[in-house]
Protein backbone atom coordinates (compact mmCIF):
# COMPACT_ATOMS: atom_id res chain seq x y z
CA UNK A 1 0.00 0.00 0.00
CA UNK A 2 1.18 3.26 -1.23
CA UNK A 3 0.02 5.61 1.55
CA UNK A 4 1.49 8.88 -0.59
CA UNK A 5 4.19 10.29 -3.06
CA UNK A 6 6.55 13.04 -1.86
CA UNK A 7 8.94 14.74 -4.14
CA UNK A 8 9.08 17.07 -7.12
CA UNK A 9 5.81 17.91 -9.34
CA UNK A 10 7.38 17.01 -12.74
CA UNK A 11 4.44 16.96 -15.07
CA UNK A 12 0.15 17.45 -15.25
CA UNK A 13 -2.36 17.25 -17.37
CA UNK A 14 -5.95 17.53 -17.19
CA UNK A 15 -6.36 13.94 -15.28
CA UNK A 16 -2.96 12.77 -13.46
CA UNK A 17 0.64 14.29 -12.21
CA UNK A 18 4.27 13.01 -12.40
CA UNK A 19 5.78 13.28 -9.02
CA UNK A 20 9.62 13.00 -9.23
CA UNK A 21 11.07 10.52 -6.09
CA UNK A 22 14.28 9.57 -6.01
CA UNK A 23 14.61 9.62 -10.17
CA UNK A 24 11.68 7.21 -10.29
CA UNK A 25 8.34 9.17 -11.66
CA UNK A 26 5.18 8.06 -10.16
CA UNK A 27 1.83 8.49 -12.27
CA UNK A 28 -0.82 9.35 -10.09
CA UNK A 29 -4.53 10.02 -10.77
CA UNK A 30 -5.89 13.57 -9.85
CA UNK A 31 -9.31 15.23 -10.00
CA UNK A 32 -9.24 18.88 -12.35
CA UNK A 33 -9.96 20.24 -8.66
CA UNK A 34 -7.01 18.75 -7.23
CA UNK A 35 -4.69 19.91 -10.23
CA UNK A 36 -6.11 23.39 -9.86
CA UNK A 37 -4.76 23.74 -6.09
CA UNK A 38 -0.94 21.57 -6.81
CA UNK A 39 1.76 23.86 -6.87
CA UNK A 40 4.20 25.02 -9.70
CA UNK A 41 5.81 22.57 -11.75
CA UNK A 42 9.12 21.87 -10.33
CA UNK A 43 8.27 22.24 -6.70
CA UNK A 44 8.00 19.61 -4.02
CA UNK A 45 4.68 18.23 -3.63
CA UNK A 46 2.99 15.62 -0.81
CA UNK A 47 0.52 13.53 -2.61
CA UNK A 48 -1.66 11.38 -0.77
CA UNK A 49 -2.80 7.93 -2.38
CA UNK A 50 -5.21 4.63 -2.47
CA UNK A 51 -3.51 2.56 -4.81
CA UNK A 52 -5.95 0.02 -6.84
CA UNK A 53 -5.35 -3.11 -8.28
CA UNK A 54 -7.66 -5.12 -10.26
CA UNK A 55 -8.14 -7.22 -14.09
CA UNK A 56 -7.48 -3.59 -16.22
CA UNK A 57 -4.26 -2.98 -13.99
CA UNK A 58 -2.67 -1.26 -11.26
CA UNK A 59 -3.26 2.68 -10.36
CA UNK A 60 -2.60 5.47 -8.16
CA UNK A 61 -5.52 7.99 -7.42
CA UNK A 62 -4.33 10.83 -5.56
CA UNK A 63 -5.19 13.66 -2.94
CA UNK A 64 -3.84 16.70 -1.22
CA UNK A 65 -5.31 15.48 2.11
CA UNK A 66 -5.96 12.45 3.80
CA UNK A 67 -9.39 13.17 4.07
CA UNK A 68 -10.02 13.20 0.52
CA UNK A 69 -8.48 9.48 0.39
CA UNK A 70 -10.86 8.01 3.37
CA UNK A 71 -13.83 9.70 2.02
CA UNK A 72 -12.64 8.25 -1.69
CA UNK A 73 -12.07 4.45 -0.23
CA UNK A 74 -15.97 5.07 1.29
CA UNK A 75 -17.38 5.94 -1.81
CA UNK A 76 -15.72 3.28 -4.18
CA UNK A 77 -17.29 0.94 -1.85
CA UNK A 78 -20.59 1.66 -3.02
CA UNK A 79 -22.24 -0.68 -5.58
CA UNK A 80 -21.71 1.14 -8.71
CA UNK A 81 -19.27 3.99 -7.83
CA UNK A 82 -15.72 3.16 -9.81
CA UNK A 83 -12.92 5.91 -9.03
CA UNK A 84 -14.34 8.45 -11.65
CA UNK A 85 -17.42 9.03 -10.29
CA UNK A 86 -15.72 8.93 -6.56
CA UNK A 87 -13.31 11.49 -7.77
CA UNK A 88 -15.39 13.74 -9.50
CA UNK A 89 -17.61 13.68 -5.96
CA UNK A 90 -14.59 14.60 -4.68
CA UNK A 91 -13.46 17.45 -7.13
CA UNK A 92 -17.15 19.00 -6.88
CA UNK A 93 -17.50 19.43 -3.07
CA UNK A 94 -15.07 19.31 -0.34
CA UNK A 95 -15.17 16.76 2.44
CA UNK A 96 -17.31 17.80 4.94
CA UNK A 97 -20.04 18.94 2.25
CA UNK A 98 -19.73 15.42 1.09
CA UNK A 99 -20.48 13.97 5.01
CA UNK A 100 -23.27 16.58 5.55
CA UNK A 101 -25.46 15.98 2.36
CA UNK A 102 -24.84 11.86 3.02
CA UNK A 103 -25.80 12.15 6.65
CA UNK A 104 -28.86 14.95 6.07
CA UNK A 105 -29.92 13.00 3.06
CA UNK A 106 -29.69 15.89 0.51
CA UNK A 107 -29.74 14.26 -3.07
CA UNK A 108 -29.36 18.12 -4.77
CA UNK A 109 -26.51 18.22 -3.61
CA UNK A 110 -25.10 15.35 -4.26
CA UNK A 111 -25.99 15.16 -7.80
CA UNK A 112 -24.02 18.46 -8.64
CA UNK A 113 -20.89 16.45 -8.66
CA UNK A 114 -20.39 15.33 -13.04
CA UNK A 115 -21.84 11.98 -13.48
CA UNK A 116 -24.04 11.32 -10.50
CA UNK A 117 -27.86 11.15 -11.28
CA UNK A 118 -30.43 11.58 -8.00
CA UNK A 119 -30.46 7.72 -8.29
CA UNK A 120 -26.83 7.63 -7.69
CA UNK A 121 -26.85 10.29 -5.20
CA UNK A 122 -29.56 7.93 -3.09
CA UNK A 123 -27.77 4.76 -4.04
CA UNK A 124 -24.49 6.50 -1.79
CA UNK A 125 -27.22 7.91 0.63
CA UNK A 126 -28.44 4.72 1.31
CA UNK A 127 -24.85 2.92 1.72
CA UNK A 128 -23.05 4.88 3.44
CA UNK A 129 -25.49 6.60 6.04
CA UNK A 130 -25.00 4.43 8.46
CA UNK A 131 -21.28 4.30 8.15
CA UNK A 132 -21.32 7.87 8.91
CA UNK A 133 -23.24 8.01 12.26
CA UNK A 134 -21.78 7.50 15.64
CA UNK A 135 -22.21 5.31 18.25
CA UNK A 136 -22.90 5.26 21.92
CA UNK A 137 -20.57 2.96 22.84
CA UNK A 138 -17.82 5.00 22.50
CA UNK A 139 -18.87 8.35 24.53
CA UNK A 140 -16.25 9.39 26.09
CA UNK A 141 -15.51 12.23 28.72
CA UNK A 142 -19.28 13.79 27.75
CA UNK A 143 -23.42 12.67 27.28
CA UNK A 144 -23.34 12.49 22.83
CA UNK A 145 -27.63 13.31 23.92
CA UNK A 146 -26.31 16.57 24.97
CA UNK A 147 -25.27 17.30 21.30
CA UNK A 148 -28.69 16.04 19.86
CA UNK A 149 -31.11 19.32 20.57
CA UNK A 150 -31.47 22.66 19.20
CA UNK A 151 -28.67 24.51 18.29
CA UNK A 152 -26.58 21.52 19.52
CA UNK A 153 -27.14 19.73 16.15
CA UNK A 154 -24.70 21.32 14.30
CA UNK A 155 -21.99 19.89 17.15
CA UNK A 156 -23.46 16.49 16.23
CA UNK A 157 -22.78 16.41 12.56
CA UNK A 158 -19.58 17.99 12.74
CA UNK A 159 -18.67 15.61 15.21
CA UNK A 160 -19.99 12.78 13.16
CA UNK A 161 -17.76 13.99 9.81
CA UNK A 162 -14.69 14.53 11.86
CA UNK A 163 -15.33 10.83 12.52
CA UNK A 164 -15.71 9.51 8.88
CA UNK A 165 -13.09 11.23 8.24
CA UNK A 166 -10.59 9.44 10.60
CA UNK A 167 -10.35 10.79 13.62
CA UNK A 168 -10.76 9.88 17.11
CA UNK A 169 -13.54 10.41 19.03
CA UNK A 170 -11.73 11.68 21.86
CA UNK A 171 -9.92 14.24 19.54
CA UNK A 172 -12.79 15.16 17.53
CA UNK A 173 -15.23 15.66 20.72
CA UNK A 174 -12.88 18.37 21.79
CA UNK A 175 -11.88 20.16 18.69
CA UNK A 176 -15.63 20.65 18.04
CA UNK A 177 -16.07 22.21 22.07
CA UNK A 178 -13.23 24.20 21.46
CA UNK A 179 -14.47 26.15 18.49
CA UNK A 180 -17.92 25.85 18.55
CA UNK A 181 -20.10 29.21 19.10
CA UNK A 182 -23.29 29.70 19.35
CA UNK A 183 -25.55 29.69 15.76
CA UNK A 184 -22.71 28.06 13.98
CA UNK A 185 -23.36 25.88 10.98
CA UNK A 186 -21.89 22.41 11.02
CA UNK A 187 -20.14 22.82 8.10
CA UNK A 188 -18.16 26.11 9.57
CA UNK A 189 -17.47 24.01 12.92
CA UNK A 190 -15.86 21.26 10.50
CA UNK A 191 -13.82 23.58 9.01
CA UNK A 192 -12.62 24.95 12.10
CA UNK A 193 -12.31 22.05 13.86
CA UNK A 194 -10.03 20.61 11.18
CA UNK A 195 -7.92 23.84 11.04
CA UNK A 196 -6.92 22.98 14.69
CA UNK A 197 -6.81 19.13 14.68
CA UNK A 198 -3.96 20.38 11.65
CA UNK A 199 -2.19 22.51 13.70
CA UNK A 200 -1.61 19.69 16.51
CA UNK A 201 -0.21 17.05 13.82
CA UNK A 202 -3.05 14.77 13.98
Amino acid sequence: MIAYVKGELAFTDERSVVVDVGGVGYLVNVSPATISRLPLRGTSVQIFTYFQSGESGQSLHGFLTREEVRLFTLLISVSGIGPKVASAILGAMSPQQIVLAIVSEDAVALSKAPGVGKKTAQRIMLELKDKMKTSDNNSVAFEKTSFQTGANNAKADATDALLVLGYGRAEAVQAVLEVAEEEMSADAIIKLALKKLAKRGV
